[in-house]
Protein backbone atom coordinates (compact mmCIF):
# COMPACT_ATOMS: atom_id res chain seq x y z
CA UNK A 1 0.00 0.00 0.00
CA UNK A 2 1.10 3.33 -1.10
CA UNK A 3 2.10 5.83 2.03
CA UNK A 4 -0.80 8.59 1.04
CA UNK A 5 -3.05 5.35 -0.09
CA UNK A 6 -6.84 6.97 1.18
CA UNK A 7 -5.74 10.21 1.85
CA UNK A 8 -7.26 13.22 0.40
CA UNK A 9 -5.17 16.72 -0.90
CA UNK A 10 -5.71 20.29 -1.28
CA UNK A 11 -2.65 21.64 -3.09
CA UNK A 12 -2.89 25.45 -4.28
CA UNK A 13 -1.25 27.06 -7.59
CA UNK A 14 -0.74 23.78 -8.45
CA UNK A 15 -0.85 24.58 -12.50
CA UNK A 16 2.78 24.79 -12.62
CA UNK A 17 6.20 25.35 -10.93
CA UNK A 18 6.27 23.90 -7.11
CA UNK A 19 2.29 23.17 -6.75
CA UNK A 20 2.60 20.50 -9.96
CA UNK A 21 5.49 18.94 -8.51
CA UNK A 22 3.93 18.44 -5.29
CA UNK A 23 0.40 17.67 -6.76
CA UNK A 24 2.44 14.49 -9.13
CA UNK A 25 4.66 13.69 -5.87
CA UNK A 26 1.56 12.91 -3.35
CA UNK A 27 -0.60 11.36 -6.46
CA UNK A 28 2.70 9.32 -6.80
CA UNK A 29 2.44 8.49 -2.99
CA UNK A 30 -1.52 7.33 -3.58
CA UNK A 31 -3.28 10.08 -2.39
CA UNK A 32 -5.98 11.41 -4.24
CA UNK A 33 -5.70 15.42 -5.58
CA UNK A 34 -7.84 18.82 -5.22
CA UNK A 35 -5.91 20.40 -7.85
CA UNK A 36 -6.35 24.23 -7.40
CA UNK A 37 -5.20 26.94 -9.97
CA UNK A 38 -6.09 30.59 -10.78
CA UNK A 39 -7.06 29.12 -14.50
CA UNK A 40 -9.03 26.55 -14.64
CA UNK A 41 -7.15 25.02 -17.97
CA UNK A 42 -4.33 24.99 -16.16
CA UNK A 43 -5.98 23.08 -13.32
CA UNK A 44 -7.41 20.87 -15.65
CA UNK A 45 -3.82 20.35 -17.62
CA UNK A 46 -2.50 19.13 -14.26
CA UNK A 47 -5.65 17.18 -12.79
CA UNK A 48 -5.40 15.02 -16.42
CA UNK A 49 -1.40 14.19 -15.07
CA UNK A 50 -3.09 13.00 -11.83
CA UNK A 51 -5.75 10.58 -13.21
CA UNK A 52 -2.34 9.43 -15.37
CA UNK A 53 -0.62 8.43 -12.37
CA UNK A 54 -4.26 6.08 -11.68
CA UNK A 55 -5.45 8.94 -9.10
CA UNK A 56 -8.40 10.29 -8.55
CA UNK A 57 -8.73 13.98 -9.14
CA UNK A 58 -10.71 17.44 -9.31
CA UNK A 59 -9.44 20.69 -10.69
CA UNK A 60 -10.88 23.59 -9.30
CA UNK A 61 -10.58 27.29 -10.60
CA UNK A 62 -9.75 29.41 -7.63
CA UNK A 63 -8.05 33.04 -6.86
CA UNK A 64 -7.15 32.19 -2.98
CA UNK A 65 -7.21 35.87 -2.13
CA UNK A 66 -10.82 35.98 -2.32
CA UNK A 67 -12.29 33.94 0.67
CA UNK A 68 -15.83 33.24 -1.28
CA UNK A 69 -13.70 31.69 -4.14
CA UNK A 70 -11.85 29.59 -0.89
CA UNK A 71 -15.61 28.58 0.08
CA UNK A 72 -16.51 27.42 -3.13
CA UNK A 73 -13.17 25.32 -3.35
CA UNK A 74 -13.36 23.65 -0.25
CA UNK A 75 -17.15 22.86 -1.25
CA UNK A 76 -16.29 21.21 -4.29
CA UNK A 77 -13.57 19.46 -2.19
CA UNK A 78 -15.79 17.86 0.18
CA UNK A 79 -18.26 17.32 -2.34
CA UNK A 80 -16.20 15.24 -4.47
CA UNK A 81 -14.16 13.41 -1.69
CA UNK A 82 -15.36 13.94 1.39
CA UNK A 83 -12.69 14.91 3.66
CA UNK A 84 -9.53 16.94 2.89
CA UNK A 85 -6.36 15.36 5.09
CA UNK A 86 -3.42 17.66 3.19
CA UNK A 87 -3.16 20.55 2.58
CA UNK A 88 -0.11 22.44 0.66
CA UNK A 89 -0.51 26.25 -0.13
CA UNK A 90 1.55 26.61 -2.53
CA UNK A 91 0.07 29.57 -4.85
CA UNK A 92 2.34 32.95 -4.46
CA UNK A 93 3.15 35.64 -6.54
CA UNK A 94 5.97 38.04 -6.35
CA UNK A 95 6.55 42.15 -6.93
CA UNK A 96 9.38 43.49 -7.65
CA UNK A 97 9.93 46.44 -7.04
CA UNK A 98 11.91 49.42 -5.04
CA UNK A 99 9.84 50.12 -1.98
CA UNK A 100 9.31 53.21 -3.12
CA UNK A 101 7.56 52.35 -6.07
CA UNK A 102 5.62 49.84 -4.75
CA UNK A 103 2.02 50.93 -4.78
CA UNK A 104 -0.24 50.00 -2.13
CA UNK A 105 -3.05 47.84 -4.56
CA UNK A 106 0.66 46.06 -5.10
CA UNK A 107 1.38 45.69 -2.01
CA UNK A 108 -1.92 44.27 -0.46
CA UNK A 109 -1.92 41.72 -3.86
CA UNK A 110 0.67 40.12 -2.75
CA UNK A 111 -0.19 39.62 0.74
CA UNK A 112 -3.72 38.52 0.02
CA UNK A 113 -2.29 35.82 -1.87
CA UNK A 114 0.54 34.69 -0.12
CA UNK A 115 -0.50 35.38 3.29
CA UNK A 116 -4.30 35.69 3.35
CA UNK A 117 -4.92 32.55 1.11
CA UNK A 118 -2.97 30.32 3.36
CA UNK A 119 -4.98 31.42 6.30
CA UNK A 120 -8.38 30.99 4.69
CA UNK A 121 -7.55 27.67 3.51
CA UNK A 122 -6.25 26.48 6.97
CA UNK A 123 -8.90 28.04 8.86
CA UNK A 124 -11.40 25.71 6.49
CA UNK A 125 -9.44 21.96 6.90
CA UNK A 126 -8.57 22.43 10.43
CA UNK A 127 -11.80 21.15 11.57
CA UNK A 128 -12.45 18.24 10.03
CA UNK A 129 -8.78 17.12 10.17
CA UNK A 130 -8.85 17.51 13.87
CA UNK A 131 -12.06 15.59 14.10
CA UNK A 132 -10.41 12.86 12.42
CA UNK A 133 -7.10 13.20 14.22
CA UNK A 134 -4.85 13.36 11.56
CA UNK A 135 -3.96 15.99 9.08
CA UNK A 136 -0.77 17.80 6.97
CA UNK A 137 -0.87 20.73 6.40
CA UNK A 138 2.23 22.43 4.39
CA UNK A 139 3.18 26.26 3.39
CA UNK A 140 5.55 26.82 0.86
CA UNK A 141 7.29 30.03 1.91
CA UNK A 142 11.10 31.21 0.92
CA UNK A 143 14.06 31.26 1.90
CA UNK A 144 13.52 35.05 1.59
CA UNK A 145 11.06 34.96 4.72
CA UNK A 146 14.83 34.05 6.57
CA UNK A 147 16.28 37.65 5.33
CA UNK A 148 16.02 40.81 3.53
CA UNK A 149 15.76 40.55 -0.34
CA UNK A 150 16.22 43.96 -2.21
CA UNK A 151 13.18 45.19 -4.31
CA UNK A 152 10.80 42.21 -3.00
CA UNK A 153 9.83 44.18 0.24
CA UNK A 154 6.31 42.62 -0.32
CA UNK A 155 7.27 39.61 -0.88
CA UNK A 156 9.42 38.81 2.18
CA UNK A 157 6.64 40.53 4.46
CA UNK A 158 4.20 37.60 3.22
CA UNK A 159 6.70 35.19 3.82
CA UNK A 160 7.72 36.43 6.62
CA UNK A 161 3.91 36.21 8.08
CA UNK A 162 3.78 32.76 6.61
CA UNK A 163 5.82 31.61 8.48
CA UNK A 164 4.67 33.00 11.92
CA UNK A 165 1.68 31.68 10.59
CA UNK A 166 2.72 28.07 10.25
CA UNK A 167 4.32 28.44 13.73
CA UNK A 168 1.11 29.82 15.67
CA UNK A 169 -1.23 26.85 14.12
CA UNK A 170 1.19 24.25 14.55
CA UNK A 171 1.68 25.38 18.38
CA UNK A 172 -1.72 25.31 18.52
CA UNK A 173 -2.85 22.23 17.17
CA UNK A 174 0.33 20.43 19.14
CA UNK A 175 -1.15 16.86 20.34
CA UNK A 176 -4.20 16.85 17.93
CA UNK A 177 -2.71 14.75 15.10
CA UNK A 178 -2.60 17.38 12.62
CA UNK A 179 0.50 19.10 11.85
CA UNK A 180 1.97 22.08 10.47
CA UNK A 181 5.17 22.81 8.77
CA UNK A 182 6.81 25.31 5.90
CA UNK A 183 9.09 24.55 3.59
CA UNK A 184 11.80 27.34 2.34
CA UNK A 185 13.38 27.19 -0.78
CA UNK A 186 16.16 28.54 -2.26
CA UNK A 187 16.10 29.55 -6.23
CA UNK A 188 14.35 26.75 -7.98
CA UNK A 189 13.85 26.59 -11.69
CA UNK A 190 10.21 27.92 -11.82
CA UNK A 191 8.64 30.88 -14.10
CA UNK A 192 8.53 33.16 -10.63
CA UNK A 193 12.46 32.83 -10.44
CA UNK A 194 12.59 33.87 -13.93
CA UNK A 195 14.07 38.07 -14.04
CA UNK A 196 15.04 37.64 -10.03
CA UNK A 197 18.59 37.60 -11.24
CA UNK A 198 19.03 34.45 -9.75
CA UNK A 199 20.49 31.55 -11.16
CA UNK A 200 18.62 27.92 -10.53
CA UNK A 201 19.92 26.06 -7.67
CA UNK A 202 16.93 23.41 -7.84
CA UNK A 203 14.33 21.66 -8.88
CA UNK A 204 10.30 21.87 -8.27
CA UNK A 205 10.58 17.99 -8.42
CA UNK A 206 13.49 18.59 -5.59
CA UNK A 207 11.19 20.61 -3.38
CA UNK A 208 8.08 18.15 -3.98
CA UNK A 209 10.46 15.47 -2.38
CA UNK A 210 10.78 17.29 0.81
CA UNK A 211 6.85 18.31 0.75
CA UNK A 212 5.80 14.25 0.27
CA UNK A 213 7.99 13.25 3.02
CA UNK A 214 6.46 16.24 5.31
CA UNK A 215 3.06 14.61 4.31
CA UNK A 216 3.76 10.91 4.36
CA UNK A 217 6.65 10.00 6.29
CA UNK A 218 7.63 12.69 9.17
CA UNK A 219 7.25 12.14 12.48
CA UNK A 220 4.66 14.42 14.55
CA UNK A 221 7.67 15.92 16.37
CA UNK A 222 8.56 17.75 13.53
CA UNK A 223 5.34 19.98 13.93
CA UNK A 224 5.88 23.48 13.51
CA UNK A 225 9.53 23.12 11.79
CA UNK A 226 10.71 25.70 8.81
CA UNK A 227 12.26 23.40 6.79
CA UNK A 228 15.27 25.36 4.46
CA UNK A 229 16.19 23.43 1.19
CA UNK A 230 19.01 25.75 -0.18
CA UNK A 231 19.48 23.03 -3.63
Amino acid sequence: MSALSGKVALVTGASRGIGRAVALALAGAGADLVVAARHAQGAQATCREVTALKRRAIGVACDVAKSIEVDELTRQALEAFERIDILVNSAGIVHRAPVADTADADFERVMAVNLAGPFYLTRRVVPGMVKRGWGRIVNISSISATTGTPLQSAYCASKWGLNGLTKSVAAELEGTGVTVTAVLPGSVDTQMLKGSGWAPKMSAEDVATVVRFLCAESPAAINGSLVEVFG
